[in-house]
């Protein structure tokens, strides 16, 4: 059935310039030769004359004896043995292949582990049901992931072929991260124990104060990064929000609600799901035309891909799976989704902190602020963010709208299903980092440095705590020193021997540390 020539020999592919000259095996020799309308995986595969076997970022390099044989059953056996599960390549073959063909395929080693593994996602992505002519009765279950090469949750048996199915979402929505050594380090690291143990050393008085900052640090960094700048009263009334993270159940409608309190003033934004295309860009400031960045998924999809979304959510509660790649699987699945009008991006940042909540990762009512950490990262943030949506618009057909929208023209669903999220879990990782080794001491160190400035103060002088938060004001503005205008107005009341010593008791508290 299968006379093709499936590897490739390259130096270079797709603009991609491989580490030396080799073959091309696995997902991408077999996207390539099928010519499926999908982008290639973040690392492929490469067979060269060198014994060495290594990887760099964008490439698995193996030696001559791991070169597949030129069938596309030896093909799929490779990709899947050292490339993983890819949910959206298989959708797309299966959707590319004869079920008969298929059928073929299967029965070529009918009980082995491999064809076992293709039966199987074909009646998971498809929903329909082939007949294979094999008795399993002796066979032992095996996992569909290998938890050596991606993150799986437990899962459960699949009697019709002794499967595992240990995949972390469902058909309508399973995104998948690969192991790394950085998200590996980290998840050895237990950060969240290292969390609870530094805030269980922390005063509760200044904890819940600090708390309170960070809810509105964060607030007022999530509308930011939209390049929003609310009031205080609209930036405390989301990190209210924010603070309730993990109370609620995840649904549509609990997004929907979310939503509502993002947007102060719904005049010119449809609350809701899209009615209509979407996209992230610019208009020509000439004609108005769209200049898509990234084209959101098609209106008609979203309660679909919604509804996977809170369902591989509920999944990725099990307690084997991490806490920050599920939040980062959701949260992002959920920004690339776009399905609102407007506030996804405070949403998928809100998705973070409640995920965080509901595995424990974050005790309740102690809020995590990483907005304020993807704020700080924000040029790694948009890069993580286009690692996704750049590589699709090739793939995605569309016209602009009489209203400088766009429509999309082609089936689009499979993409904002079936993404690899692995540079999406290591960015957030390193704004978890980040946020436990720098944003919360910092906020915790300043509270501490104010309560001992403001303890000098009521013993020199007796001041208002008021007028200490206007003091401590003036004098971060101005390194310590208070200005001319403080000390004729708000300070007037001040000799030179005080103003000295206010100003020598700063410095020492808050510039000498």
């Amino acid at each position: 059935m299968d006379n093709k020539q499936y590897s490739l020999k390259i130096n270079t592919f797709h603009g991609r310039q491989a580490p030396e000259d080799g073959v091309l095996v696995g997902y991408g020799a077999l996207i390539e030769r099928l010519k499926l309308p999908i982008p290639l995986p973040h690392r492929l595969s490469l067979v060269a004359q060198k014994s060495k076997k290594y990887q760099s970022d964008r490439w698995s390099v193996y030696s001559p004896s791991y070169q597949p044989e030129e069938t596309l059953y030896k093909q799929l056996v490779f990709a899947i043995k050292y490339e993983g599960i890819n949910l959206l390549f298989f959708k797309a073959f299966f959707n590319s292949i004869n079920q008969n063909k298929l059928i073929e395929l299967l029965h070529i080693e009918p009980s082995g582990q491999y064809s076992r593994k293709i039966w199987f996602l074909y009646e998971w992505l498809i929903q329909k049901q082939i007949d294979i002519n094999v008795d399993l009765k002796k066979r032992k279950y095996i996992p569909l992931i290998d938890k050596n090469l991606q993150y799986a949750i437990k899962g459960s048996e699949v009697a019709r072929q002794k499967i595992v199915n240990n995949l972390p979402g469902t058909q309508e929505f399973c995104p998948l991260i690969f192991k790394s050594e950085k998200l590996e380090t980290y998840i050895n690291a237990k950060l969240s124990e290292q969390k609870n143990t530094y805030l269980n050393g922390i005063h509760k008085d200044v904890l819940q104060r600090a708390s309170s900052f960070l809810l509105l640090k964060d607030s007022k960094a999530s509308f930011t990064i939209e390049n929003e700048n609310p009031g205080t009263n609209r930036a405390m009334r989301w990190g209210k929000a924010i603070g309730q993270a993990g109370n609620k159940p995840l649904s549509i409608e609990e997004l929907e609600r979310l939503q509502q309190i993002v947007i102060e003033n719904a005049r010119f934004v449809k609350l809701g799901l899209r009615d209509e295309g979407g996209f992230i860009g610019e208009h020509d400031r000439t004609t108005g035309d769209a200049i898509p960045q990234h084209i959101s998924a098609k209106h008609e999809d979203l309660p679909s891909l919604l509804r996977g979304l809170v369902s591989a959510n509920m999944l990725m509660q099990d307690t084997t799976y991490d806490a920050v790649l599920a939040s980062a699987s959701i949260a992002f699945g959920f920004v690339f989704i776009h399905p609102f009008e407007d506030g996804n991006g405070r949403l998928h940042r809100y998705l973070i902190h409640h995920i965080l909540a509901k595995k424990e990762f974050t005790k309740q009512g102690v809020i995590f602020p990483v907005s304020a950490s993807i704020l700080d990262h924000i040029d790694d943030y948009r890069i993580t963010l286009e690692s996704y949506s750049h590589p699709l618009l090739d793939f995605i057909a569309w016209k602009e709208t009489d209203g400088h929208n766009v429509e999309v023209l082609n089936e689009t669903i499979d993409f904002y299903r079936y993404f690899d999220a692995t540079k999406q879990a290591e960015f957030l990782y390193d704004c978890v980092d980040d946020t436990l080794n720098r944003v919360i001491p910092q906020e915790v160190n300043y509270l501490l440095r104010y309560d001992e400035f403001k303890h000098f103060i009521d013993n020199e002088f007796e001041m208002p705590d008021k007028m200490v938060a206007i003091l401590v004001r003036f004098l971060e503005q101005n390194d310590g020193i208070l200005s001319k205008r403080a000390l004729k107005k708000e300070f007037s009341e001040l000799n030179e021997d005080e103003i000295n010593a206010i100003q020598d008791n700063y410095q020492d508290i808050f510039l000498d540390n």
